[in-house]
């Protein structure tokens, strides 16, 4: 995987910020560089943090409640440098094998052999590529212990199985998402997540912190997505809608209910509104039904403040003006 990180990029023009350092893209993107999303808003803060890690080779742990696009933050400033980037996500179904790499049976020459097949550290180590470990806080412990050896930016990955030692490629990036900051889950709305080595957190050069985006920015996104609702009528549906997931993260945050909506989620409940033209009864499809029985009515509560209804008499609003 060859490519010339020589593209100076302008990132007032690009992201919106200034930053104090230079900025190099790749000149050439291929199979791993993420797709463009031209409707994605920048954090500030996070992008800079970000730039930082890929301009600068430093190890940055982005931060924040789910939903808040933290991988895809990640992800859309790689798309503008066509910097490859990969993601694994580090559940409790990943190993130290799946990492590192295995022994397989390969056909060569007409006959089965063993040979040792590469994980996907090794792979990324060795190549000009942001490699992103999402729920990082929820990783097994055997696993980031073999993470740890790469938090260093001149460490090498040694392969214990092999005999072999890996050099960082010079173009090789790290970063990771978690909900917490590896103290553990103290609120008991991120079960499966783990207090992290201190050590290792340590080795982390930049952590930043990724919140919700504010209401207005939030609509805006919906309404570039959606062309269908930028109207008068449909830029109403949608300000009601950001509403009520704005009321569902707060009582998300105040331990109110357990379930919380994504920016994401709110897309694919403009979506279905269009599909049945029936704002309650997409809202259901879309969050209510996967929501506790026992937090509904709560959340109902939200519908009800942001749209002015209550949810049960809520009728079919045309969005045509």
């Amino acid at each position: 995987m060859k490519n010339n990180l020589n593209k100076i990029i302008n990132t007032k023009e690009i992201f919106g910020i200034t930053c104090n350092f230079d900025v190099y893209g790749f000149n050439n993107n291929n199979e791993h560089v993420p797709d463009i999303d031209s409707s994605y808003r920048f954090d500030p803060e996070t992008t800079m943090s970000i730039l930082a890690g890929f301009a600068n080779n430093r190890r940055v742990l982005v931060q924040g409640y789910h939903g808040t696009g933290k991988s895809t933050h990640i992800e859309q400033v790689a798309a503008r440098l066509n910097w490859p980037c990969i993601r694994v996500n580090l559940d409790s179904h990943i190993s130290r094998i799946d990492l590192i790499g295995k022994d397989a049976i390969v056909l060569k020459d007409g006959k089965q052999i063993t040979e040792f097949q590469d994980g996907i550290l090794p792979w990324a180590y060795s190549n000009p590529v942001a490699l992103v470990f999402d729920e990082y806080d929820a990783g097994r412990p055997d696993v980031m212990f073999v993470i740890q050896r790469i938090l260093e930016t001149e460490g090498k990955l040694t392969l214990l199985d092999q005999s072999r030692v890996v050099k960082p490629n010079k173009y090789f990036r790290l970063f990771a998402t978690a909900n917490t900051v590896g103290l553990g889950d103290t609120s008991g709305l991120y079960h499966g997540t783990q207090q992290i080595n201190q050590g290792q957190m340590d080795r982390w050069n930049i952590v930043t912190i990724l919140n919700y985006l504010s209401n207005n920015e939030e609509e805006k996104i919906i309404i570039n997505k959606i062309k269908k609702l930028n109207n008068k009528s449909g830029k109403e549906i949608i300000k009601s809608m950001v509403a009520t997931a704005d009321l569902s993260r707060s009582g998300f945050m105040n331990g109110d209910i357990s379930t919380v909506m994504s920016p994401r989620t709110v897309l694919t409940w403009a979506e279905n509104y269009l599909m049945f033209n029936d704002i309650e009864y997409a809202f259901k499809l879309s969050f209510l039904n996967r929501c506790d029985e026992l937090e509904r009515p709560i959340i109902e509560e939200y519908f009800q403040r942001s749209f002015g209804i209550d949810i049960s008499d809520a009728k079919v609003v045309n969005v045509k003006e």
